[in-house]
């Protein structure tokens, strides 16, 4: 009976991150996984919320992925 609760929260997470980018999917997924990993079913929840939200937020700014916050440079020869 306890874990009906929780295969409601994994579906309802799981629906609504498949709506989302799939890069929000993933980090959805990994975010679940390690709250699963520390803190049990109430983990696995917040964690999901939390890498669907700020997840990519995360990967950017620790320039894992889609970070366009750098500037690339060109030198400009004289000729």
């Amino acid at each position: 009976m306890k874990s009906i609760p929780l295969v409601v929260a994994v579906v309802a997470i799981g629906a609504a991150l498949t709506a989302c980018t799939p890069e929000r999917t993933l980090d959805g997924a990994l975010g679940a996984t390690s709250g699963l990993l520390v803190a049990g079913p109430v983990g696995l929840v917040a964690g999901g919320v939390v890498g669907a939200t700020a997840g990519p937020a995360i990967a950017s700014s620790w320039g894992v992925r889609g970070g366009h916050n750098h500037r690339r440079h060109r030198r400009h020869r004289n000729h």
